[in-house]
Order: C-alpha cells, then structure tokens, then sequence
C-alpha cells in the first residue's frame, strides 16, 4: 500500500500503478482516495488520458476497417461461388436477368430503352439484346444527358467503347445549363440512353419479368 501511495503521490495514474504493482483498480481506489494531487499533476494526468483515448478510438477504427474488409472479401468470395455454379452459356437465364433488370430500369413506354449513368448496367442491357435477340450493333441508338463542363467528344467515345455500339449511334445529346457553375467529378460520365425500336421486345422482357416475380411470391405463400 505504501508504494502506491508514493506512486500516486509522484502523479502516477489508477491504470499505471494497477500494472507496476498488480493490484486491481478497485482496490487502489480505496487506498488512495485520500491522496491530493496537485493541479499539475492533475492536467498532466487529464492529458495523458485524452491522448490514451485518442490512440483507443484510432485501434477501434483501424479494426473495424479490417473487420470491414474481410467481411466484403468474404461476400466477393461467396458471390463468385454461386455465380460460378450459373450456366452463363444457357440463353434463357441471361434473358431472365435482362428482363428483370429491364423491370426495374428500363422504359414503359413505347419503346425498349434504358436509361442510366451506371455503365455496367447498360452494357449488360446491350449484351442482352445482341445475344438473346440477335439485335445488330448498329441497330441501337443512345442519347446522352451530360453536364455543362463535360467534353462531348471524350464522353461518346467512353460510352461507345463501354457499350460496343458505334460511335455514329450516338444520335442526341442534351446539356443541362443550370450545371454550367458547378465543377463534374471525374468519374461521372453523364446519363445515356439504349434504345432499340422493337416494341416487342420490351413486352417480351417485362412479361418476363412479372410472371417470374408472381411464380417468387405464390411459391412463398405455399
């Protein structure tokens, strides 16, 4: 007891006096209750304790980053599996994808279109139509909404890479002007539009798409 009277007196904190004597906190606390220190000590000790806390919650944030980390390795890994287990050469389950993205992202109108600034999207639409239609490249037309500051050029050459499509099929561009103060991030290529001019195919595609989703819900009702 004596020496963690003369530790404490020194300005030693609770935690550090626990670890040079081995005795629990709970214990030093009634021994030393009575202990004054001096406001020095007393700052010196707030001091320490706040960049003790700082060091605490960097650890914490540092693990939950890593813990982060494994698990979205752990969901890639187990998203891979089940789609390696798909066959991605039967025609009817790409048609079955495209029709429920279409359900979710494409147009109900008149017309078989989809509109989005996400290029995987897209590309995977016109994948679709190519290979579960046999629709021509050069048959598919896009319009492009873009920002103020954006280069025309480049962006038709991003989208016509990223979609395969010839880049004479961009057909229409449209410029929001109320953009014209704000500066674009990079990465964001605008908005395009895929559309192809058989009605029937999007028909196709949400009939699809509705009797799958009603087949989902009635099985899970049985």
């Amino acid at each position: 007891m004596v020496c963690a009277v003369n530790l404490r007196k020194k300005g030693y904190s609770l935690r550090k006096i626990s670890n040079e004597l081995g005795v629990p906190k709970s214990t030093l606390s009634g021994w030393l209750k009575n202990v004054v220190l001096t406001e020095i000590q007393k700052k010196s000790l707030l001091k320490k304790w706040r960049l003790s806390l700082i060091k605490a919650r960097k650890r914490a944030a540092e693990w939950h980053r890593l813990e982060k980390i494994k698990r979205v390795d752990n969901i890639k890994k187990l998203a891979v599996e089940f789609v390696d287990k798909i066959n991605l050469h039967d025609k009817n389950i790409t048609k079955l994808a495209i029709a429920i993205l279409y359900l979710g992202e494409g147009t109900k109108n008149e017309r078989t279109a989809m509109t989005n600034s996400d290029p995987l999207i897209l590309k995977s639409f016109v994948e679709g139509l190519v290979n579960c239609f046999s629709v021509e490249r050069n048959e598919i037309k896009c319009t492009l909404h873009l920002r103020a500051d954006q280069n025309l050029k480049e962006i038709k050459k991003f989208w016509s890479k990223s979609l395969r499509v010839p880049i004479k099929n961009f057909i229409y561009t449209y410029v929001d002007k109320r953009t014209n103060t704000t500066k674009t991030y990079f990465h964001y290529k605008g908005v395009c539009t895929v559309r192809y001019g058989n009605i029937e195919i999007q028909r196709e595609l949400l009939n699809i798409s509705r009797e799958f989703c009603n087949r989902i819900i009635n099985n899970t009702r049985l």
